[in-house]
């Protein structure tokens, strides 16, 4: 070949069929996961809003965070108008606001207990919320781990109140975890997430129990207790006094 002739390549070879076939079947799956990319995102968003609702109705009262009900709801009209863009895959993008979900029913289920001394059912979280459960509704786990989670705040609600005054609290709040743990063992429970945070509910009534019968004991031997100076020992070994927590040296 002479010096400065350009050595040109030789031409590719025809696509075959199955090679035309395999080009396209990955073309589709990139539109595709483009596609779930995309709408995986704006779930994230939106589940990052009702992470901060959850996170304001924390930090107020009773009636400030009822208001932020309201806000909820509508945060989650926008997420099932995002998910109708998927039908069939409710499940495919749940993990995405699941345990958001389960903090908002856990604080819902709270709040109506504080107001009516009962347990907030399935369906009346759904209508709090807005959702419909032939379309876009709560999860029946979503609900039961939320009401789990609200069961391990009790024990310590219990304290503060005893502390603040209220002796009559543990047992309002015994009775009511007695009848909670009660139905939730009339489920077959498999050993998941949902197994474990039951099985720690039986630790909340344990301790919500000690309390109760230390108030109860204390009520009959020290004189102190309708002076609202009573002294009682907690399930975390620390002595109250009155409004003062002193580690329990004894």
């Amino acid at each position: 070949m002479a010096d400065g002739e350009s050595h040109a390549l030789p031409p590719p070879p025809p696509s075959s069929p199955s090679a035309t076939l395999l080009e396209k079947q990955f073309q589709h799956f990139r539109h595709h996961l483009d596609e779930s990319v995309g709408l995986r995102d704006r779930i994230r968003a939106v589940a990052t809003e009702i992470e901060s609702a959850t996170r304001l109705m924390h930090s107020k009262v009773l009636e400030k965070a009822k208001a932020q009900i309201g806000v909820l709801k509508e945060i989650f009209h926008r997420l099932a108008e995002i998910l109708r863009e998927c039908p069939g895959q409710y499940y495919r993008y749940h993990g995405d606001w699941r345990s958001e979900t389960q903090t908002v029913v856990s604080l819902l289920a709270f709040m109506h207990w504080l107001e009516t001394g009962n347990l907030l059912i399935h369906t009346e979280a759904e209508e709090k919320l807005g959702l419909n459960n032939s379309q876009f509704g709560l999860d029946i786990e979503d609900y039961l781990v939320g009401i789990c989670f609200m069961s391990n705040e009790l024990p310590r609600y219990v304290v503060n109140q005893v502390t603040a005054g209220d002796y009559d609290c543990p047992r309002k709040v015994l009775k009511f975890l007695t009848d909670l743990h009660a139905a939730f063992r009339m489920l077959n429970l498999r050993n998941d997430f949902l197994r474990k945070k039951f099985d720690g509910m039986k630790y909340d009534l344990r301790r919500v129990e000690e309390v109760y019968y230390d108030v109860k004991i204390r009520a009959g031997v020290c004189p102190c207790y309708e002076d609202h100076r009573m002294i009682f020992w907690n399930t975390e070994k620390m002595v109250i006094v009155g409004n003062t927590v002193k580690e329990n040296r004894i």
